[in-house]
């Protein structure tokens, strides 16, 4: 026993096709445009980083280039002898070796 299947109408066959082509090529379509906006996301962070190592680079040249200020420097002494000009005394630290054996 055989069932026969229904025939159907052509325009209803063809717009069934015409539905999911339409279907199909709006996914292939948003499938590409997530693509194209992960590889873009992906292009801006590569560039961004590229721009911040340059940053770092070009910042640490100019901080070992530029000559270094003293860290002892005395700041002028305040209150009523402000304008006296007695030196205030410097201490020099002067590293020794540890491990040197004096014999």
């Amino acid at each position: 026993m055989t069932t026969a299947m229904p025939l159907t109408n052509n325009s209803q066959l063809s717009v069934n096709v015409t539905t999911k082509s339409q279907e199909q090529s709006l996914y292939q379509s948003s499938g590409a445009i997530v693509a194209a906006i992960v590889v873009g996301v992906i292009i801006i962070f590569t560039v961004v980083l590229l721009i911040l190592k340059t940053y770092n680079r070009r910042m640490r040249v100019r901080r070992e280039l530029e000559p270094k200020a003293s860290k002892l420097a005395v700041p002028p002494p305040l209150g009523h002898n402000s304008h006296s000009l007695a030196q205030q005394p410097t201490v020099t630290f002067i590293p020794v070796d540890i491990h040197m054996h004096s014999r």
